[in-house]
């Protein structure tokens, strides 16, 4: 049991200096105290295992630990370790006598250059990448390597921390993950170790089993103006965790920027480092270090959850982070891409289904109105009404649009990810096209057959004409593609009335699609 909950006892009348802003937020191994100009970390009495807390020596122990390793790439960030200290009833930082705890001592960031901010408001771009490359490849080639940083780099090692990871969750399933996705995910890890053991001899004989950070995701980052970049937190309470290929470090930020959906900078992250540091073998273990390091972030959120010192709120937001990366470690376990195809007349709720879909799953997406309209030069809000099959909707743009919509898929699932098409798919030939092409590449599409009531449909479509869409349909030309319409007939075919409630529809679709 806790003997002290920092969140009450701390008060801005515990710091030794006057501040304006004053909050104290809790992980599941610390409480994080945060003032104008300085933060305080303070070590929870925790034992997981892996982590242990339990002493006052310990945690002394681990905060020096922290701010030596951290020093490696913030050097100026960290300024040490503090007391806190009790006198009368209350509790001071900083103070002297007998410590009750201690924290460590660090600056404040600057809130605007904390990499996760910068996602959530769409600011970041691939020249914070160059950065972050830039500075993280000479500390890889710097970091402490040999025969004891290498025997975590091992298969028993790394064999052993999945198992962990598993035993660890177990009882979480049913509410953070369905079985059928753990042991999916569980049946992936180990199958992987087993038939690809020897690439694990080989990252130790070619160096990259490295002293690193082991936490690097976008929550310990921050930029400041594209100056310098700020790596911190790295892991200080086991090693095990923190030395490792460097692959799994590497594969925790790339893990996170799909997190956000932003496959095109998760690539472009991967790809920069290859280039500038020469490590291509990398890519092979690149998507399996991805699925675990989706489940550790998963099973972190389960911890948080079932910490009830944390308020309910919190508690139930990290059970829902958590079912998202137990989902994204579950598509990364996937194997090959997948390419699900959105197909029905205008008006008939397909965009709008890939849409709710694309937001639980991290797929490329491909929509033929977009599509149209790039390969024109005009901007997909702009709206061109034209009869059927006449203006921008003539027949030979249409070819153009579908052989642009086939030629940016391929290209995508060549880069291993999974692609949402979404397009009328009218004539049959298109479909076969599609089909035979990816067929081809071993992947075969999932077909999903839009249909809704003509009165629903020209509903929709008044509220269309109303809103900012890239779609130009009327219900006319609706009746038109109906006439003409030709089902498909070959692979995987799911047909939904797009009528019915969404609940019942994204279940529905879940099931069919298997991503």
């Amino acid at each position: 049991m806790e003997k002290y909950n920092w969140s009450e006892l701390l008060t801005p009348e515990s710091l030794p200096f006057k501040t304006t802003y004053f909050k104290i937020l809790q992980t599941h191994i610390s409480y994080v105290l945060i003032t104008d100009s300085l933060v305080y970390k303070i070590k929870k009495p925790v034992n997981f295992g892996f982590l242990d807390f339990t002493t006052l020596e310990k945690r002394k122990f681990f905060c020096e630990r922290e701010v030596e390793l951290n020093k490696r790439l913030c050097g100026d960030l960290y300024l040490g370790v503090v007391s806190i200290v009790k006198k009368g009833e209350r509790y001071y930082l900083e103070g002297e006598g007998e410590p009750v705890e201690y924290a460590v001592k660090m600056k404040r960031l600057p809130e605007e250059g904390m990499m996760q901010r910068l996602l959530s408001e769409g600011k970041f771009t691939k020249a914070h990448l160059d950065l972050l490359v830039d500075t993280l490849v000479p500390f890889y080639q710097r970091a402490e390597t040999g025969e004891r940083v290498n025997y975590y780099g091992s298969l028993e090692v790394v064999k052993f921390n999945i198992e962990e990871n598993f035993q660890q969750t177990a009882p979480f399933v049913g509410k953070a993950l369905t079985e059928r996705k753990y042991n999916h995910i569980k049946n992936y890890a180990f199958t992987f170790m087993e038939k690809r053991a020897e690439l694990f001899e080989e990252r130790i004989k070619g160096g990259f089993i490295r002293d690193g950070h082991g936490d690097l995701y976008s929550a310990n980052i921050c930029f400041d103006d594209l100056k310098r970049v700020y790596v911190f937190d790295c892991i200080e309470f086991n090693e095990r965790f923190r030395c490792g290929d460097v692959a799994s470090d590497l594969a925790f930020l790339a893990m996170d920027l799909d997190f956000y959906r932003l496959r095109e900078l998760s690539q472009y992250f991967i790809e920069r480092y290859v280039e500038k540091s020469g490590d291509i073998a990398l890519l092979e273990v690149l998507d399996f270090y991805k699925c675990y390091r989706a489940y550790v972030r998963g099973k972190i959120g389960c911890f948080t959850f079932a910490d009830e010192r944390v308020p309910e709120k919190e508690r139930q937001e990290a059970l829902l982070q958590a079912q998202k990366y137990f989902d994204l470690a579950f598509f990364y376990s996937q194997g090959l891409p997948k390419v699900a195809i959105f197909m029905g007349l205008s008006g008939t709720g397909k965009s709008f289904l890939a849409q709710k879909f694309l937001e639980k799953i991290p797929a490329i997406y491909i929509s033929s109105d977009i599509t149209r309209k790039q390969i024109l030069g005009l901007s997909p809000e702009e709206h061109h009404y034209a009869e059927f099959e006449k203006g921008i909707y003539a027949p030979e743009i249409t070819e153009r649009t579908y052989k642009a919509m086939l030629e940016r898929a391929l290209e995508e699932i060549s880069y291993g990810r999974d692609v949402v098409l979404d397009a009328t798919f009218r004539e049959r030939r298109y479909q076969e096209l599609f089909h035979r092409e990816l067929i081809s590449r071993g992947i075969e599409p999932y077909w999903v057959l839009c249909t809704a009531p003509d009165e629903v449909v020209r509903e929709r479509m008044q509220k269309r004409l109303k809103e900012k869409t890239a779609s130009d349909a009327l219900f006319d030309i609706y009746l038109a593609q109906k006439a003409r319409f030709e089902p498909p007939t070959e692979g995987k075919i799911l047909s939904l009335d797009t009528s019915q409630p969404l609940s019942f529809l994204l279940e529905t679709l879940f099931q069919f699609l298997d991503f």
